[in-house]
């Protein structure tokens, strides 16, 4: 079996630049048309920049969060500069949650929580905004009970 690769989506990044460029466009346009000098042209660009940078700031994040789906195991990374990484055998993932808010449902988006077995569960984790979250639930679900059939 192949290993798969999962990361957040970029859905919810291009709607939130393009809702940024929009604002972008919108403040240049008032700005020129109302050449109001008090209140200082250059002081008013700072907000399109402060709008830019959560789009900018949430493709970053997502660039390094990633579950790779091996045929044995689960590895969940994130960081940039301090990293932090899960492993789990599949053997051992007892429950996946898909749960979706209204808006990621019709963008088929949602989150995928994973729970394993064992009293203190310290490998339960939630991995947010993944694209059809259903099928890979199905998919890390059919692996890890392949794993358990062969162990």
């Amino acid at each position: 079996m192949p290993d798969i690769t999962v990361r957040p989506t970029t859905k919810l990044l291009k709607a939130g630049a393009a809702a940024a460029g929009i604002a972008f466009l919108a403040l240049e346009i008032w700005c020129v048309a109302s050449l109001n000098e008090r209140l200082g042209t250059s002081l008013i660009m700072i907000a399109p920049i402060l709008l830019l940078l959560w789009p900018a700031v949430r493709a970053i994040r997502r660039q390094f969060s990633k579950l790779v789906i091996t045929a044995d195991r689960l590895r969940y990374e994130t960081g940039m500069l301090s990293k932090s990484t899960r492993n789990i055998q599949l053997g051992k993932v007892q429950d996946i949650r898909v749960s979706q808010h209204v808006f990621q449902r019709m963008m088929n988006i949602g989150n995928i929580s994973i729970e394993t077995a064992g009293p203190e569960r310290l490998g339960d984790f939630t991995i947010p905004n993944v694209d059809a979250p259903q099928q890979l639930a199905d998919e890390i679900m059919s692996r890890a009970q392949k794993g358990t059939a062969t162990a």
